[in-house]
């Protein structure tokens, strides 16, 4: 009986060590997860100052401005829903511009502007994030619609 009963005390602190250890992880890695946003989805549930996202869209064309500075650029992402502004200090991958996709990882400051700590390569012209599946980007006007 003796034996028994220091297994199942084994048993039982191994499980609750394993419990742990999960909760543990789970913890550190929710505070280190960035977030996937498109525009819509920040202006409908909101996004907190400071918070690590990673915001995707659409770069709307004839948005893209340079600081005097040379390194900082201001520009709008859009997912034909909704339009959030943007900007990036640092130097932009060469195949980010107007008119196509970009995710970028940053935070939201107070004044509601996202700012861009990095760029991520640019997709291919025919690639849609998931949220944007069966939209097409028009150019011309800027807008994203359902294709028919």
């Amino acid at each position: 009986m003796k034996a028994k009963h220091q297994r199942l005390i084994l048993a039982l602190a191994a499980l609750v060590a394993l419990v742990g250890a999960g909760l543990l992880a789970a913890s550190a890695l929710k505070d280190e997860a960035a977030y996937f946003y498109a525009p819509n989805d920040v202006r409908t549930k909101g996004v907190e100052p400071g918070k690590a996202i990673r915001l995707g869209g659409m770069v709307v064309k004839n948005s893209l401005k340079r600081a005097a500075d040379g390194v900082t650029i201001g520009f709008d992402v859009t997912d034909g829903k909704a339009t959030v502004p943007a900007t990036f200090s640092g130097i932009a991958p060469d195949l980010f511009k107007e008119g196509s996709g970009v995710v970028a990882e940053g935070s939201f400051d107070g004044r509601g502007v996202f700012v861009a700590t990095n760029l991520l390569a640019k997709h291919d012209e025919r690639y849609m994030p998931r949220e944007l599946d069966g939209m097409t980007y028009n150019e011309s006007t800027h807008e994203m619609k359902a294709e028919r």
